[in-house]
């Protein structure tokens, strides 16, 4: 009795051939992996820029001692 709407369509996911069934299982892995990956970019996002403003407050303090 579940539905799913595919390009503006609505589908019974009873009606389906389990071949289409296996499709929609794939399309959403992907799309669910997507979604990890994307978070993931995110997190490794926010350390890089923590590090390069570790980095330049570090090399900002290394240029005022020699200074």
């Amino acid at each position: 009795m579940a539905k799913i709407t595919i390009d503006g369509t609505e589908y019974e996911t009873d009606e389906l051939s389990d071949d289409v069934k296996r499709q929609v299982q794939n399309v959403s892995y992907c799309d669910r992996k997507i979604e990890e990956l994307k978070n993931e970019a995110a997190v490794i996002q926010t350390a890089r820029n923590a590090y390069a403003r570790s980095l330049s407050e570090m090399l900002t303090a290394e240029t005022s001692k020699t200074s």
